[in-house]
């Protein structure tokens, strides 16, 4: 059976090399590639992609929203997260956005054309490292990431405007995004840093070193 695939990552680099691996296997053919939330949204009712391979980090809105966006609009597209985050929020929250896979940038070839094959067939693909992860933070209850957070463009704008003490709806004006976009990325913050409030956002953040 012939997939057809999409490919949107901000880095030219990357498209190339999945191009590249993926290049043996004729039943994989890429109809459309992109590094801009907007182009893909314009082009996904004429190409028509069986799969996306979508990265997190996007210019103009991460990859979080730009799934749920993706899935809300054309639910028939299936979509498989590629990004080097392995942290659980990521993860859960592709999923709960409508992604039906999640793979690490650094997969091999044999792993990418599983997980594309899988989910064109409406199979659920973890990467077995990603699948590891949840396992022990399940039978633990303990995180396996580190003492960094790691955090989107988009997130680290709003972190930082946040911090500068301006509000939801100045942000969005701001940043030309939607007020619900901005409550959503405040929301993510407060979960990914384990904080109740806007006082121990911005407390954790410096901490972290993730804000001056």
């Amino acid at each position: 059976m012939q997939i057809k695939l999409a490919i949107t990552d901000d880095h030219l680099l990357v498209i190339n090399g999945l191009k590249a691996m993926l290049a043996p296997f004729s039943h994989i053919s890429v109809v459309y590639e992109s590094n801009a939330a907007s182009a893909l949204m314009a082009a996904l009712p004429l190409a028509q992609p069986d799969v996306l391979l979508l990265d997190i980090q996007m210019p103009e809105i991460d990859g979080l929203e730009l799934c749920k966006l993706v899935h809300k609009k054309h639910p028939q597209v299936k979509i498989i997260a590629l990004t080097n985050f392995t942290e659980s929020h990521y993860i859960k929250q592709m999923l709960r956005n409508g992604a039906t896979g999640y793979l690490l940038k650094n997969t091999d070839q044999d792993t990418l054309v599983e997980a594309i094959e899988k989910v064109n067939a409406g199979e659920q693909f973890l990467d077995a490292s990603i699948k590891h992860q949840l396992l022990h933070e399940m039978i633990t209850g303990q995180k396996s990431s580190g003492y960094d957070i790691p955090l989107t463009r988009r997130e680290k704008e709003i972190l930082t405007l946040i911090a500068e003490e301006h509000s939801n709806q100045q942000i969005a004006e701001m940043l030309y995004i939607s007020l619900r976009t901005v409550e959503t990325h405040r929301l993510n913050l407060t979960q990914k840093l384990a904080v109740k409030n806007t006082a121990g956002l911005v407390k954790e953040a410096i901490k972290r070193g993730l804000i001056d």
